[in-house]
């Protein structure tokens, strides 16, 4: 299984929006959705955490995202430590908490390979979620 993610926002914070392209073989499905008051990382981390929450069944996924803030986060242990020191960084609350542990869920139910790709660069999937996460936050114009 792989899975395009993408989030955007119009200021940040301000309307926002996620997308996910879910591919198994040659099936595709797109799902996307939105918030009007939120951050680029809520939607980064929402697009993924949507994406794994569509599965219907435990699967070795290959997770493709332009956001370094969430594939650094995982690929480099960060939040396993934020988990650890009680969701703190630094004397300061990690922000996004609430979808860190959703995330943490999925990634017990799923075996997840987190793999960065360069945004707006050549990777048509990428490009097509930005496209359908830029509609969603134009929705709340």
């Amino acid at each position: 299984m792989e899975i395009y993610t993408d989030g955007a926002c119009s200021g940040n914070p301000g309307p926002g929006g996620w997308a996910a392209i879910l591919k198994k073989g040659e099936a595709e499905k797109e799902i996307s959705g939105g918030e009007p008051m939120t951050t680029n990382n809520r939607m980064e981390l929402s697009a993924a955490i949507m994406a794994l929450e569509a599965l219907k069944m435990p699967c070795e996924v290959d997770l493709y995202s332009d956001s370094r803030y969430l594939v650094d986060s995982v690929t480099k242990g960060w939040v396993l430590t934020w988990k650890k020191s009680g969701w703190m960084r630094k004397g300061k609350a990690v922000p996004n908490t609430d979808l860190w542990l959703r995330l943490l869920d999925l990634l017990e139910q799923h075996k997840v390979t987190f793999i960065w790709v360069k945004g707006h660069a050549s990777n048509p999937y990428n490009n097509r979620c930005d496209e359908l996460a830029v509609a969603q936050w134009k929705k709340f114009r």
